[in-house]
């Protein structure tokens, strides 16, 4: 089983995206990610999406392109229902690897660019301890003062 709290680091591996500050949101279905600039085209006959993404916390600013899995309607977080493009993408957390469905919306304003919600970890074996955060995140050692 692995513990993690409820603000971890998490990476997106096929979008070039790594250490990002993320919220486990248990209480939200589907996990978001911070998108602006979205714009739709083909590509080899299939739907495509690209976007920029942008994390404060870790001075990621990078553009991507990938293959659209779906368009839904989500419900904000002020509980109004909008139609999002979603992608499918590998999630990491810990040295855990697998596929989730990401929507893709704009989340300047909130605090975390990026909400892991209750779908993408289910079937998986997590226990979220809403008391703890970057349970999986290494610690750095720490540098002790060197004495003469």
């Amino acid at each position: 089983m692995l513990v993690i709290g409820w603000q971890e680091r998490v990476d997106l591996p096929l979008l070039g995206l790594t250490n990002l500050k993320a919220k486990i949101d248990t209480g939200a279905r589907t996990s978001a990610l911070h998108a602006t600039d979205i714009v739709e085209f083909e590509r080899d006959d299939a739907q495509w999406v690209r976007f920029h993404t942008r994390f404060d916390d870790d001075a990621h600013d990078t553009d991507v392109e990938c293959p659209i899995h779906d368009r839904r309607q989500i419900t904000n977080t002020s509980g109004v229902p909008e139609t999002r493009v979603v992608i499918r993408t590998k999630f990491r957390i810990a040295t855990h690897l697998w596929k989730i469905d990401l929507s893709l919306t704009e989340r300047s304003e909130m605090k975390f660019r990026m909400i892991v919600g209750r779908t993408a970890l289910r079937r998986h074996p997590i226990l979220v301890d809403p008391c703890k955060r970057n349970l999986t995140t290494p610690t750095r050692p720490k540098r002790s003062k060197e004495t003469s």
